[in-house]
């Protein structure tokens, strides 16, 4: 990845983290923004792995983001790619989670090779069928 290109990744990274909006969860997903912006990257995972898996948009991306970039997890694009193919998936086109995810998806195919890509997709799939019970409507979501 060019110097340029990592820096413009890391600049949606951390712009993507501090600036989620936060109108439907603002306890649990507020205090992982927190930990996140001061380093406590365990405690901003145990705040939001419990809302990724409810669905919500805002928790997949920062999940994605903290896998693509190896924040408080090893860094692994197949699961960075994942999380943000589910962010996508719950939300909707025009908001900034769904343009920030997806705009970060695109951005780190471009390092994976197309076996990863699969992988991811097909982990993403794997991840809908077990959890789409327990994930709330779409109009629930933080836009």
């Amino acid at each position: 990845m060019t110097h340029c290109k990592r820096g413009l990744v890391a600049g949606i990274l951390f712009l993507a983290v501090v600036l989620t909006p936060v109108a439907a969860v603002s306890g649990p997903f507020e205090g992982g923004q927190e930990a996140f912006k001061s380093g406590d990257y365990e405690t901003a995972l145990s705040l939001w792995r419990p809302l990724a898996d409810q669905g919500f948009a805002n928790a997949l991306q920062n999940l994605g983001i903290m896998y693509a970039w190896g924040t408080g997890v090893p860094q692994d694009y197949v699961q960075a790619h994942m999380w943000f193919n589910l962010a996508v998936s719950r939300s909707r086109p025009g908001e900034r989670t769904y343009d920030t995810a997806a705009e970060l998806r695109y951005a780190f195919a471009d390092l994976m090779t197309p076996a990863q890509i699969a992988e991811a997709q097909k982990l993403a799939r794997q991840w809908w069928k077990r959890r789409k019970r327990e994930w709330r409507p779409l109009g629930e979501q933080a836009e």
